[in-house]
């Protein structure tokens, strides 16, 4: 009988992580051009809540190494085509002035 609790009670913290994600609401970028090629490159990998959080600090040049850094460090499957897009995206709509 002592497995089945322990068994059960191992499965309560897994069920409130999905209870957790269901109320979650979905990240909404904001609209504006490249705002597609942000959703399919950056989403495609992790959340999109990362961007509102790393905003406070980033310029057009750490957006840029970030960017790089997602590609070569972390092998983001990003198009060079789509590069541009995406820094420009991010700075005008997330990033800092300067």
């Amino acid at each position: 009988m002592k497995p089945k609790i322990t068994l059960a009670l191992g499965l309560l913290p897994v069920a409130f992580a999905f209870a957790a994600a269901a109320d979650e609401k979905p990240v909404e970028l904001k609209s504006a051009p490249g705002m597609e090629t942000v959703q399919s490159n950056c989403g495609g990998c992790h959340s999109l809540d990362y961007i509102g959080t790393n905003s406070s600090y980033m310029n057009q040049a750490t957006w840029q190494a970030e960017v790089n850094k997602m590609i070569n460090a972390y092998g983001a499957p990003i198009d060079p085509k789509d590069v541009p897009a995406l820094v420009d995206y991010l700075t005008k709509n997330y990033g800092k002035p300067g």
